[in-house]
């Protein structure tokens, strides 16, 4: 089987091109690498032998829809995405160019080509907006604060269109917090990669308000996981993928660490504007519709991840 990943050099596409490819898929990979990097790739590059190739291309160009049509996968994977809510805030117009128009380029090219199905990575912490109950089910109004948020409900709403009107079938994954290896340190998302590399560094790492703020927080190796059984399962539907679990941003804070040896307390900074006070997805449709369930704990999620950055560390690289 062939698939095609866009965002295939991030953080989580990367990990998804490795499990693909130890499955024996063909894998195309796209990235402008604006954010992805080479080095997430080495691994692919070295196993992948002839059923690897990436292409450096923005999704925002039309040149994508004719890759698609020229590659013919059987599955499209699109993680590809402006992912930071606040650039999302700052520049709307500039987030629906890549999250919105991006998106549709990749679509049509699905359509052309044929392919059997998209695997789409919305956002289940951003789709739904403040939550009326927690965890958060799929059938919870989707009422989205941010432009990202507005952005990835509408890549579910055009693919439900692509469905109903083409036949295009679909699976959208809500993700909650990603963390794990890979995801990059220096960046303003992903809070785990940030603490660990700073308290590797001995800097204090800053909280932003209180400390009380939740968040659902989902290994890598665990979103791979639902994003290659969606590729079979979970057709029409928007799936959460999360673990149902509030964690306090303190909370983590302790637990990184304790797990670090670091013994300073956190810079606390002024509360960032429009950040939700609580987040955590239900995922009981993953069990039902994918079969999948999250399988990592957060300490244990931890501690691999701090292996891996340990391990970058040594080597000089943190990208």
């Amino acid at each position: 089987m062939r698939a095609l990943v866009t965002g295939g050099a991030g953080f989580i596409g990367s990990n998804l091109t490795d499990r693909l490819l130890a499955e024996g898929w063909d894998v195309d990979v796209v990235d402008d690498l604006s954010t992805g990097s080479l080095a997430n790739l080495a691994e692919a590059r070295a196993v992948g032998a002839r059923r690897f190739s990436f292409h450096r291309m923005d999704i925002r160009s039309p040149a994508i829809t004719d890759l698609i049509v020229h590659r013919r996968p059987e599955v499209v994977f699109h993680l590809a995405a402006q992912a930071d809510v606040r650039v999302s805030v700052a520049r709307p117009a500039f987030d629906a160019e890549v999250n919105i128009i991006g998106s549709l380029n990749v679509f049509q090219g699905a359509l052309a080509a044929r392919c059997r199905k998209v695997v789409f990575a919305s956002s289940g912490g951003t789709i739904y907006g403040t939550p009326e109950e927690l965890p958060v089910r799929e059938g919870h109004p989707q009422r989205p604060e941010s432009p990202y948020g507005v952005a990835k409900k509408a890549g579910s709403d055009y693919l439900h269109y692509y469905r109903t009107v083409h036949g295009l079938e679909y699976t959208s994954l809500a993700f909650a917090n990603v963390y794990g290896p890979r995801q990059d340190p220096h960046g303003e998302a992903g809070v785990v990669a940030i603490f660990i590399g700073m308290m590797l560094r001995r800097e204090r790492p800053s909280i932003y308000g209180d400390g009380t703020q939740t968040r659902d927080f989902v290994y890598v190796d665990d979103a791979v996981d639902a994003c290659v059984r969606a590729a079979e399962r979970g057709s029409g539907l928007v799936v959460n993928i999360g673990t149902g679990v509030e964690t306090s941003v303190r909370s983590l804070y302790d637990t990184i660490a304790a797990a670090t040896g670091f013994d300073q307390p956190p810079v606390f900074a002024p509360p960032r504007p429009g950040e939700l006070a609580r987040s955590a997805l239900d995922p009981a449709r993953a069990e039902l519709h994918l079969g999948w369930k999250p399988f990592t704990s957060l300490p244990d999620g931890v501690a691999a991840t701090l292996r891996w950055f340990r391990r970058q560390a040594g080597t000089g690289v943190t990208r």
